[in-house]
């Protein structure tokens, strides 16, 4: 997402030149590439307005700190007004309310809304430690009750059963009276995709939204619609009360025209992302980190928190104490590595939330990323096709076991050659680590592992 703005502002913003204080001349052309790219990332023109005339009437005549450039003076003005532009800071969900919380999910079809509500079941459940239910009241297509279920049995959730020929009021009713009775904390209720122009609809949604009087009514958009999605967004806003939006399928805009013109149209919060198919991909909204990523700042917060959320806390306090008693790292240790990685998104995914270098953004060098992720892939391959005492002991891989392991792993021989060699150096950057300003020395040994011997020069 944004990967095509933030190409463009990360070069336009850096232009920009001038003395003392940032003036008219000086940022008139860096405002019209901003203008231009933000249409292209398919804002609406009312919202690109509005932040061009704010960014300007803030820039123009602010004073550049001696510490910093015309260009990062006007850099970080930029990145104020789209932190304003997208809601200054994330907008938790409010559930305070005598449980069960309530909380009704809206949306068109085909955007991901029952997806959706089996993430944020999990996330509810896993990161807020709330016991969740979901029931579908959408009794027009029979086969979201039955994903529904399938998606609550996957992530460990209360599932309430619903028939197509019941009246949605009825089974919003009876859903949370059960989660009364069972002690629930939030009910998630899953309504049928509708389009705003069907009054019939429209008025069903209202009249439950009535009925169970929901503490937060969320409506599910597809961001690769562009500013279609917010216009949408207002529309469905002047019928149900809305508190917040869900953008969906945000791991294939990237443009990000739709998270840029949501606030702005709607004047509700985007309150969560959808970055893929599984279902532990929803995140918070941060609009102060998507500001930074767009102007090539990175977000490295964003990738602590997926750490803390996905690395194996047990592994690696085992592989920490191993180390400390002088055992080796070996390749079961370093399969580990790869697959807690894997688990992060992979190459890709951690390179998407780095700062750009010298201009250059990491997440955009794709020949980089596609040969780091095929490496790590054959790399776990070669260590799959390994005997326990090969993957403890690399030492003992003799010319006749490299060859099968090469022929089980679809590789050639050098390449399990290169892995042994590459594990040896691990090795003895993991022995760094343990020692006098290990991690810096680590740091500085890690170049041999990437493709080519190195880090990409910028």
């Amino acid at each position: 997402m944004f990967d095509n703005l933030s190409d463009r502002l990360s070069q336009t913003l850096r232009q920009v030149t001038g003395k003392a204080k940032l003036s008219e001349d000086n940022i008139k052309d860096a405002l019209r590439d901003v203008r231009m790219a933000l249409l292209e990332a398919d804002v609406a023109l009312p919202v690109v307005k509005d932040f061009i005339n704010k960014v300007k009437e803030r820039a123009i005549g602010t004073e550049v700190s001696k510490s910093l450039t015309p260009g990062q003076s006007f850099i970080k003005i930029v990145k104020a007004e789209l932190e304003d532009l997208m809601g200054k800071s994330n907008e938790d969900l409010n559930l305070n309310a005598i449980p069960p919380a309530v909380v009704l999910m809206a949306g068109l079809q085909g955007a991901g809304k029952t997806t959706t509500v089996g993430k944020l079941a999990r996330f509810l459940k896993e990161r807020k430690k709330k016991s969740v239910m979901v029931v579908s009241v959408d009794v027009y297509r029979p086969a979201a009750i039955k994903q529904l279920e399938t998606l609550a049995q996957e992530v460990g959730v209360v599932f309430y059963p619903s028939e197509a020929h019941q009246k949605p009021a009825d089974i919003a009713k009876a859903a949370i009276q059960e989660a009364k009775l069972k002690f629930i904390d939030v009910v998630l209720v899953d309504t049928a995709g509708r389009l705003h122009v069907d009054g019939e609809m429209m008025q069903e949604i209202e009249q439950l939204h009535a009925l169970i009087k929901p503490v937060e009514t969320l409506f599910v958009v597809d961001a690769m619609t562009g500013q279609d999605a917010a216009n949408t967004a207002k529309a469905f806003n002047d019928s149900l009360p809305l508190t917040g939006v869900i953008l969906t399928k945000v791991d294939g805009d990237a443009r990000g025209g739709a998270a840029l013109s949501v606030r702005s149209i709607t004047g509700k919060p985007i309150k969560f992302v959808g970055m893929g198919e599984r279902t532990d991909a929803l995140d918070p909204f941060h609009p102060d980190r998507v500001a930074s990523r767009i102007l090539g700042m990175g977000d490295v917060l964003s990738l602590i928190e997926q750490a803390e959320q996905n690395l194996d806390k047990e592994k690696a306090q085992k592989l920490t104490q191993k180390l400390k008693k002088g055992k080796g790292f070996d390749l079961e240790d370093f399969r580990d590595q790869i697959q807690q990685m894997k688990s992060m998104g992979g190459f890709g995914g951690m390179m998407d939330k780095l700062p750009s270098i010298g201009g250059v953004n990491l997440s955009q060098m794709g020949n980089v990323q596609d040969a780091a992720e095929k490496q790590f892939r054959q790399m776990e391959a070669i260590i799959n096709s390994m005997t326990p005492e090969e993957r403890r002991n690399p030492d003992v891989v003799s010319g006749s076991r490299k060859r099968r392991i090469a022929l089980g792993s679809g590789t050639q021989i050098q390449d399990v050659g290169r892995l042994i060699k590459q594990h040896k150096q691990m090795q003895k950057m993991m022995k760094k680590v343990t020692g006098k300003g290990g991690l810096s020395k680590m740091m500085r040994g890690m170049g041999s592992l990437f493709p080519g011997g190195g880090l990409p020069k910028l």
